[in-house]
């Protein structure tokens, strides 16, 4: 899977390169709607938007295979308890200090897709609630 995970990236990476593959949005994108709080846009769905996406139309199917399971794997181990692990300790400094107040910033990878952060503290009974780019706290 090691082996093959990498030779799907470098082929990713050729492609870039070559021009005939992009990237379905771009930097800028991802800044714009973080900004504007639109974390439920297209963008901020996929789950594996920070992983390489290995699974592919052109794939034979046992390579297919191969590529969802580590699609899974990373979406899994990468993602999700990464995310879980994040939740814990926001809520675990809020329960230890009830009589402090926090600012938690995030990078915008914990904000993307299913599982997030924020899903994660809601799921614990904690209203979250979004700050516009520029709005005083």
């Amino acid at each position: 899977q090691v082996v093959f995970a990498l030779n799907q990236t470098l082929l990713q990476q050729e492609s870039l390169r070559a021009g005939s593959f992009q990237i379905p949005y771009t930097t800028e994108d991802l800044i714009k709607h973080y900004n504007c709080g639109d974390l439920s846009s297209i963008i901020f769905n996929h789950d594996t938007s920070q992983v390489p996406n290995f699974i592919n139309a052109s794939l034979p199917a046992h390579e297919r295979i191969t590529a969802q399971e580590i699609d899974s794997y990373f979406r899994q181990e990468l993602i999700y308890k990464r995310n879980e692990r994040m939740g814990r300790r926001v809520k675990a400094l809020l329960e230890e200090h009830p009589d402090k107040s926090f600012f938690f910033a995030f990078g915008a990878g914990h904000f993307m897709g299913n599982n997030t952060v924020i899903d994660v503290l809601r799921r614990e009974g904690y209203e979250v609630e979004h700050t516009p780019a520029g709005q005083a706290i």
